[in-house]
């Protein structure tokens, strides 16, 4: 087959199929593209035409580039040529699977940068009280703090997915709905939002269902709410590097903290294997023991 043939092949699979999201999605394009491209460059026209000689080649001129990649952007290429290439081994659209061998470069366990209770606690009351947009930004935070949801979760979400009050319909990747319960100062806070503020948003654009709402009444994006969280953290003073995901990974800190188990934490981030939950044990550990360190008498 083609190969620009086979890779349309493939996108529809990992977005019908298996319903990931238009993020990973349009990574897979971008990196499977350039593998593409780089085969066409090499008079590769076909699918079958792909041996295992000239993947390797393929991943060690890429790993070789200067200025050389990311160890976690060269695993996610690697990943997405072994997936198409076992697709296509699969469907019976190429003979066999020339990426079987490749073996995924290890990557540095990088650990969450979490912000303390004290600095969420000023990150939240950053935005103006007594403006409609600083009440709008207040309920975005806290609810960002207050279930962990990811961005773009919280941005997608509608004002019907609150219909439980105290809990929150939460969509996340590959469409799958979990249930993420609301602390009351989350919900005082979409309380006020709701009654003093989106109201007035809503009248200014088209009807929309969604939650969070901008200036001119259209859906707020993921890119509004990161300036959201950027304004915010400069307000409240905070010198530490505070990003879109800083929140949820200061809610799952602060759960094991308190004494969460990881596996409760797993269900309410979403994460479809403890393992990837397990990272934020290691940020309490490091708390516990420089906690201990400066602490205990004989610590030293």
């Amino acid at each position: 087959m083609q190969l620009d043939r086979a890779l349309d092949a493939y996108l529809r699979h990992v977005t019908i199929e298996r319903g990931l999201s238009e993020h990973t999605i349009a990574a897979y394009r971008r990196d499977l593209g350039g593998y593409v491209a780089w085969l066409e460059a090499r008079g590769v026209a076909t699918t079958d035409a792909i041996t295992a000689t000239i993947v390797s080649e393929f991943i060690t001129e890429r790993s070789s580039a200067q200025p050389a990649p990311a160890a976690t952007s060269l695993a996610r290429l690697q990943s997405a040529v072994r997936g198409w290439h076992r697709f296509l081994a699969r469907e019976g659209i190429a003979q066999d699977d020339p990426s079987a061998r490749l073996r995924p470069p290890k990557t540095p366990q990088r650990l969450p940068k979490a912000l303390t209770i004290e600095q969420v606690e000023r990150l939240l009351a950053a935005p103006a009280p007594d403006e409609p947009i600083g009440i709008r930004d207040r309920a975005l935070l806290e609810l960002l703090y207050a279930t962990g949801a990811r961005v773009s979760e919280v941005v997608s979400l509608d004002v019907d997915d609150l219909a439980h009050g105290d809990v929150l319909r939460v969509r996340g990747k590959g469409d799958k709905e979990r249930i993420v319960p609301v602390g009351s100062y989350a919900r005082a806070a979409v309380e006020a939002y709701l009654t003093r503020v989106r109201p007035a948003l809503a009248a200014k654009g088209a009807a929309s269902a969604r939650l969070f709402l901008g200036a001119r009444g259209a859906p707020l994006s993921r890119q509004s709410a990161w300036l959201v969280i950027r304004a915010a953290a400069e307000r409240a003073q905070i010198v530490a590097d505070v990003s879109p995901h800083t929140l949820r990974h200061s809610f799952a800190t602060h759960l094991l903290q308190g004494g969460a188990d990881v596996r409760v934490v797993q269900e309410l981030l979403g994460h479809a294997s403890v393992a990837t939950t397990q990272i934020y044990t290691h940020v309490s550990v490091d708390t516990l023991r420089d906690i201990y360190a400066t602490s205990h008498p004989r610590a030293r």
